[in-house]
């Protein structure tokens, strides 16, 4: 999958309770737009252009897959909903919320629905200041410029005072500091390398991908099963033995935890599937030689899906080598799974049913998910 876009948001308040109204509208864009990776002290600042109570100002960065028009849409429905109203008079007014988006990515966006990056961004400091604070090394991408060197070019001499207020991540509800080592798994097509990424993101974790693009045997295998399967299995074997163990050695002290796309023990999996039957005896048993010394997963994540979903995302990502997985390979691959987890029971595992969801697309799913790997 692509990463999903970094956005930074700026809100702002000056009726009634402000902490309040910004505390709700980090709320819905938590369940509705996008991950909320950080959030600024609040500072409050003068009304700028009208006469008016204080504001009190915050930043945020999400990451979302919503394109930059979908999102300015959401949050002025978000502003409405906590009673906005938007005069057309050309003048400021006070405001219950204010929600504008002050860059999205890197991207230049100028059209008849929004500007991005926000106009006149530079010009001041209470959207400067809280920016600065979550992303000082920012650059802006038609000013060339970073956020704290703008903070030290800009000439708005407005006072800007932080507050004690805090604002809460709900994001931070989602309880993972159990887990030091986090395996997501399931068949072909499940959704196990987006998971992984989208978590290790949200979670500050360090990923492992399964660099299975890298093996040269895999597109011969696809073509030629019976030749290529033992060396197929093998170098795979070789691979991920390889790759778990350096980089569960290598520990990441800025990092919360290690979420990975694939156990090795898939291996052992798909070899009983491609492999003959002396092939396969012969894998087995240099297969638990390796094993042996491999760390195991504190969570084994099994996201399960029917065949006809499988072969739906399978064709949705193209990748050549899979256009002629059939539905007796993928279930061969289903009952594997199910043979392990069942004669493995040291392990702590968490079978999701994800079929009728779409966590990637789906922001509800997405949490529904996360909720089920934590309980």
């Amino acid at each position: 999958m692509q990463d999903r876009t970094r956005v930074y948001i700026g809100l702002g308040s000056n009726v009634g309770n402000r902490l309040d109204y910004l505390q709700a509208a980090i709320d819905a864009i938590h369940f509705e737009v996008g991950s909320i990776i950080k959030i600024s002290n609040c500072y409050e600042t003068p009304a700028l252009g009208f006469q008016g109570d204080p504001f009190l100002n915050a930043c945020i960065e999400i990451r979302t897959n919503w394109s930059a028009e979908l999102l300015i849409s959401k949050l002025l429905q978000i502003e409405q909903n906590q009673g906005r109203k938007r005069l057309n008079d050309g003048q400021y007014h006070n405001r219950t919320i204010d929600l504008d988006i002050l860059f999205y990515g890197d991207e230049i966006i100028e059209n008849n629905i929004l500007t991005v990056p926000h106009p006149r961004l530079e010009q001041r400091l209470f959207v400067l200041e809280p920016l600065a604070e979550i992303a000082a090394d920012l650059v802006h991408p038609k000013l060339n410029q970073s956020v704290a060197h703008l903070v030290e070019l800009c000439q708005d001499q407005s006072a800007v005072n932080q507050t004690q207020d805090a604002l809460y991540n709900p994001l931070e509800t989602i309880d993972l500091t159990a887990f030091n080592f986090i395996t997501i798994e399931g068949n072909i097509g499940a959704g196990k390398s987006s998971l992984t990424q989208m978590m290790a993101q949200d979670f500050n974790a360090k990923p492992i991908f399964e660099r299975f693009a890298d093996n040269p045997f895999l597109p011969k295998f696809y073509k030629d099963n019976e030749r290529y399967a033992f060396t197929l299995e093998m170098s795979f074997l070789a691979d991920r033995y390889q790759q778990i163990s350096e980089d569960l050695a290598q520990l990441d002290l800025f990092k919360d935890f290690v979420i990975a796309d694939y156990d090795v023990f898939k291996s052992l999996i798909f070899s009983k599937i491609t492999l003959s039957k002396d092939e396969f005896l012969l894998y087995r048993k240099l297969f638990y030689q390796v094993y042996k010394d491999i760390k195991r997963p504190d969570l084994y994540v099994y996201l399960h899906q029917n065949i006809d979903k499988l072969k739906a995302n399978i064709k949705k990502r193209g990748r050549d080598y899979e256009r002629h997985l059939d539905t007796e390979y993928l279930n061969k691959i289903h009952k594997g799974y199910a043979e392990f987890m069942k004669n493995n029971p040291q392990f702590r595992v968490k079978i999701i049913d994800i079929t009728n969801r779409d966590f990637v697309e789906n922001r509800h799913d997405y949490l529904w998910l996360l909720d089920q790997i934590q309980c």
